[in-house]
């Protein structure tokens, strides 16, 4: 039973429609993982999956460093800059369509727009890099929530980090053998509701902690080391929009069936609504309850040092299972471009979807790709720290600064139009933000590598 909203096309076989074959010839990964069946609604889905992911459960810690104006002021550019900068995106995506070409990848866009050896050398790998990096980065989260989990429940239990890692590999695998981008939609409509349920836990959990007797006192200062202090807001401002950070607009944007004119901005104004909600409530409601103590996740200011809960353990666990849940479907969003290229390098477009010929080697590289983003989540429980480098490196360019330059070179403004140099300013901007951010997020890897150990119980 479908929900509403979807809008099949018949694909008998999983194989092309006479039109698409005849006016673009496309290879595996397009026609089997990107498939172009879904509505807005569903475009609204993934988007909410890949923005609203638990990730946001770290803007308390931004604030910390940034402070309460500052803090409002970075959480309320970064939606306006990323929603601003995803409809620039959306709009070069509608534009080549409608002139009879329609680019699926982001590679795609970048070898037509910018040349073939940017989509090979940089836009591709970057897009690559991060979007694994998110993979291995929720599958490390998982097991850190089910270690969770399993402290509260038994405090004097023996199993280790690791274990938990490969408890959650293990179920996004099974995940990960769901066929394509647009089969993914009614997982990702779940998730929609696991992030608005895991917000409203967080941030009525920091109001309740906030005021428990034994919650710490809360201190708004700010760091006075003057290099700390700086190298702190660099780090706040990355968080930031790395949570905003999204990297898979033009993929999303191929799982809506044509015509596609307009079906992203009604994705991407459901998506926001959900971000406005969840991103606004935890990020205030966790910083006026810990201030400067906030961690890197409000929930683990619910447990103090001492074994003692600012909440229910009732609460904290339902608040873990919400997590746990979603970060299956954000890992498995994020693994899409990997199986897509996988698609693209080892199956046989002229055969269908589900013959032996395409399912064998899908089940096998598949696997392979999870095999090793589990073994490096639990080989790495320091790998946040490299994911932030990843990010500040990857989500900053694709989601800040390459949709302007993509917009100016399409539609070329003119030089002496606001839009032409806000987007110059919006481009510019960021690439120092970019830069700035991979210092700082080199500086902490620096800082924490005397604490680093493989497979570490952390």
């Amino acid at each position: 039973m479908a929900v509403a909203g979807d809008e099949e096309v018949s694909h008998s076989h999983g194989m092309p429609p006479a039109s698409t074959a005849q006016n673009q010839k496309l290879d595996a990964g397009a026609l089997f993982v990107l498939k172009s069946k879904g509505s807005w609604l569903h475009c609204g889905y993934h988007l909410t999956t890949s923005i609203v992911a638990p990730a946001l459960l770290s803007l308390p810690f931004a604030f910390a460093a940034l402070g309460w104006v500052a803090g409002v002021v970075c959480l309320v550019m970064g939606a306006a800059v990323t929603f601003y900068s995803y409809n620039l995106l959306s709009l070069v995506l509608e534009h080549h369509a409608q002139l009879g070409r329609r680019q699926i990848r982001f590679r795609d866009m970048a070898r037509d727009i910018l040349g073939p050896r940017w989509a090979r050398y940089y836009i591709g790998p970057v897009q690559f890099a991060v979007c694994f990096g998110a993979v291995v980065g929720q599958v490390l989260l998982g097991g850190q929530s089910m270690k969770t989990i399993y402290v509260i429940a038994r405090p004097d239990g023996t199993m280790k980090l690791y274990e938990f890692v490969i408890i959650f590999g293990a179920f996004l695998l099974i995940l990960a053998m769901i066929p394509s981008f647009h089969a993914l939609r009614h997982i990702n409509l779940i998730s929609l509701v696991l992030s608005l349920a895991y917000s409203a836990c967080a941030t009525a959990g920091s109001i309740h902690a906030g005021h428990s007797s034994n919650a710490p006192r809360r201190d708004f200062s700010l760091p006075n080391d003057n290099q700390d202090r700086i190298f702190g807001i660099f780090n706040a401002i990355a968080i930031i929009a790395t949570t905003y950070g999204n990297g898979i607009i033009p993929e999303i944007q191929a799982t809506a069936a044509p015509p596609v004119t307009g079906k992203m901005f009604k994705g991407l104004c459901l998506c926001y609504t959900v971000v406005a909600v969840t991103f606004v409530s935890v990020a205030i409601s966790g910083y006026w309850a810990f201030g400067n103590r906030a961690e890197g996740s409000v929930t683990y200011n619910f447990m103090l040092d001492d074994g003692t809960l600012l909440v229910p353990k009732w609460f904290l666990t339902m608040t873990y299972v919400f997590i746990l849940l979603q970060l299956s479907a954000v890992g498995v969003v994020y693994l899409q471009p990997t199986n897509e290229v996988i698609e693209g390098l080892f199956a046989d477009p002229t055969k269908p979807q589900y013959s032996t010929r395409n399912v064998v080697p899908r089940i096998i590289f598949r696997t392979l790709s999870i095999v090793i983003a589990t073994l490096i989540a639990a080989m790495l429980p320091f790998f946040g720290d490299v994911n932030s480098i990843i990010g500040a490196f990857g989500f900053l360019p694709l989601d800040f600064v390459v949709p302007s330059i993509l917009y100016n070179l399409t539609f070329s403004p003119s030089k002496r139009s606001f839009l032409f140099w806000l987007n110059a300013v919006i481009a510019t901007v960021s690439s120092a933000l970019a830069v700035l951010g991979s210092i700082s997020a080199v500086r902490q890897v620096v800082l924490d590598a005397r604490t680093y150990k493989l497979f570490a119980d952390v």
